[in-house]
């Protein structure tokens, strides 16, 4: 990792840091009502211990590079832990905390320049704003379609990164075309967030497309993330599309995981996690649009039978 000062103007990444201390507030503000909500209907809030540790060992390898919303929506399933229709916004309201405090240390940390990284992060969270109003309101088949097909998306890119197909650059900045290309495809992966499936991988093949260094990626699509996912929350909290007994355990344990990667253990030779993520992230996948299939098949036979003469 890169340990440099920052290029760019100082008082713009300044207020970079005191904007998302605001949409940090902003965001507790939201969850905290939303849980009250939830808990004064009688739902519980009491994360299970097994949430609680998948939060932090995904976070832990998120920190890393590896990326936790594949992994996390692979274990949530295994295990039943979450519905099928409320993983995405569980997911974005669960991993918010943890994805601001790794923004916060790979921002200061690593070099990168302030209007390409402010440009890159207000297209994500125009994406990500505009992706959440859409996808909270999806029914529970339509939900299983979109994430297994990015899903699938996700793990054709991780493939193509531990291949390396993609070219290694050393820019630290994007101007002209460039920076539109960079713009506009971090908008789409901010809208492809809100369905669950991650903005790491992806963010760190375009930044590679684009010539940049790929430690560039870190702050770009940690920044991304930390801005994006409060306000993608802030819809899926309002809608309840999420399940409440997860997202405390989800926000605390998580925290812990992003610090003791990021300033203990630092690295780690991830090639063969990575390698488990592709696999775990398309058997996910395929399971998950196994199970919109059948669901599709069932209600196409409810329909057949409502239609048939007495």
């Amino acid at each position: 990792m890169l340990q440099a000062p920052a290029t760019g103007s100082d008082t713009a990444r300044l207020a970079l840091f005191v904007a998302l201390g605001a949409v940090t507030v902003y965001f507790i503000v939201v969850v905290v009502r939303a849980l009250r909500s939830r808990a004064s209907k009688g739902e519980s809030i009491r994360t299970p211990v097994s949430v609680s540790a998948t939060s932090f060992i995904a976070n832990f390898f998120d920190t890393l590079g590896v990326g936790s919303f594949a992994p996390t929506t692979a274990v949530f399933r295994q295990w039943r832990m979450v519905v099928d229709e409320r993983i995405p916004g569980t997911l974005n309201i669960g991993y918010t905390l943890p994805t601001i405090a790794e923004a916060f240390i790979f921002t200061k940390i690593v070099p990168v320049d302030t209007i390409t990284l402010v440009l890159m992060i207000a297209s994500a969270i125009l994406g990500a704003w505009l992706g959440a109003s859409v996808v909270c309101a999806w029914p529970r088949r339509r939900v299983q379609t979109g994430m297994g097909l990015a899903l699938l998306g996700f793990a054709v890119i991780l493939l193509v990164r531990q291949l390396n197909l993609t070219p290694g650059g050393t820019l630290l900045q994007l101007s002209g075309t460039r920076l539109a290309i960079g713009v506009v495809a971090n908008f789409m992966l901010g809208a492809l967030m809100t369905l669950g499936i991650g903005l790491y991988a992806p963010c760190l093949i375009l930044i590679s497309l684009l010539g940049m260094n790929p430690t560039a990626a870190f702050p770009i699509m940690m920044g991304s993330c930390a801005f994006l996912m409060p306000f993608a929350s802030a819809r899926f909290a309002r809608t309840g599309s999420f399940d409440p007994k997860a997202i405390i355990g989800m926000l605390i344990a998580g925290v812990p995981g992003v610090l003791i990667a990021a300033f203990v253990v630092k690295s780690l030779p991830l090639y063969w996690v990575q390698w488990l993520v592709v696999l775990v992230a398309t058997y996910t996948a395929l399971s998950l649009l196994a199970a919109a299939r059948r669901e599709r098949n069932i209600a196409g036979e409810a329909t057949s039978a409502e239609t048939q003469p007495a």
